[in-house]
């Protein structure tokens, strides 16, 4: 790649590192970028994957005062991102990449709604005890979150979309503190895919660390940010990028 290339690629890297740390669907910046530039779309995909991993770990840093006191739900959800990572990053090698093509812009919408009316039905949830009867975390949200991280490890895009809008619903916490936890399963998320790719398919080192340098970045930017915005317009900023997200993901 050229120089300007190369910084383009950095640039985008930073995008999604912010938006990650503070939504998510940060795939959605890099991959077009990476496609564009001629990166063949299963090298983009990994490569990207490979990538991101340092910038979910800086936003995961920077929200490092929300995750005290969440070790608990931690481990237990982080078995069932790991898990499904893992089968996700498999399944990116066998199946075509257009297998969860018509699926995931219903489930971006299908969360969208979720984080919509989360207040509502948190409150219903814990009205009835759910909520407060699985602190660390239901059999139900470890189950989404299982199902999350192989959608994670095989695309990825609006991860955190999907992740917020499952804890919103099935956790009684406050939303940043849930935004804490989020980061945290997608980075080990894309860390299990990441390893599994390292073994099993080609990356392109060079993009994989432009995208790691500029996520790294982009990640602790993203976490000052979204840790000073309130319930209502973090909740406001989920709703619009994930419909972007969709609107993207329908073009193409």
């Amino acid at each position: 790649m050229t120089p300007w290339e190369d910084l383009a690629v950095l640039a985008a890297g930073a995008g999604a590192g912010a938006i990650n740390a503070i939504v998510g669907s940060g795939t959605l910046i890099t991959f077009p970028v990476l496609l564009a530039l001629g990166v063949p779309p299963v090298t983009a995909n990994v490569s990207n994957t490979l990538g991101l991993v340092p910038g979910s770990l800086s936003g995961a840093y920077g929200y490092r005062r929300e995750l005290v006191g969440q070790r608990g739900r931690l481990l237990r959800l982080g078995a069932a991102s790991l898990a499904g990572g893992l089968i996700g990053a498999m399944l990116l090698t066998k199946l075509p990449s257009s297998a969860f093509a018509a699926i995931v812009p219903v489930l971006i919408l299908l969360a969208l709604v979720l984080v919509v009316i989360q207040p509502r039905v948190a409150r219903a949830v814990a009205a009835r005890g759910g909520a407060s009867s699985h602190p660390d975390g239901s059999p139900l949200l470890v189950a989404g979150v299982f199902l999350t991280g192989i959608y994670g490890g095989y695309f990825g895009a609006a991860q955190g979309v999907l992740l917020l809008a499952l804890m919103g619903m099935l956790l009684r916490d406050d939303l940043q503190r849930m935004n804490a936890v989020k980061n945290v399963l997608a980075a080990l998320v894309n860390g299990i895919a990441a390893v599994f790719f390292l073994f099993t398919t080609h990356i392109d080192w060079l993009v994989a660390l432009l995208i790691a340098i500029g996520s790294t970045i982009g990640g602790l930017a993203g976490a000052r940010i979204g840790r000073r915005l309130p319930p209502v317009a973090l909740r406001g900023l989920i709703v619009v990028v994930g419909l972007i997200a969709v609107i993207k993901l329908l073009v193409d």
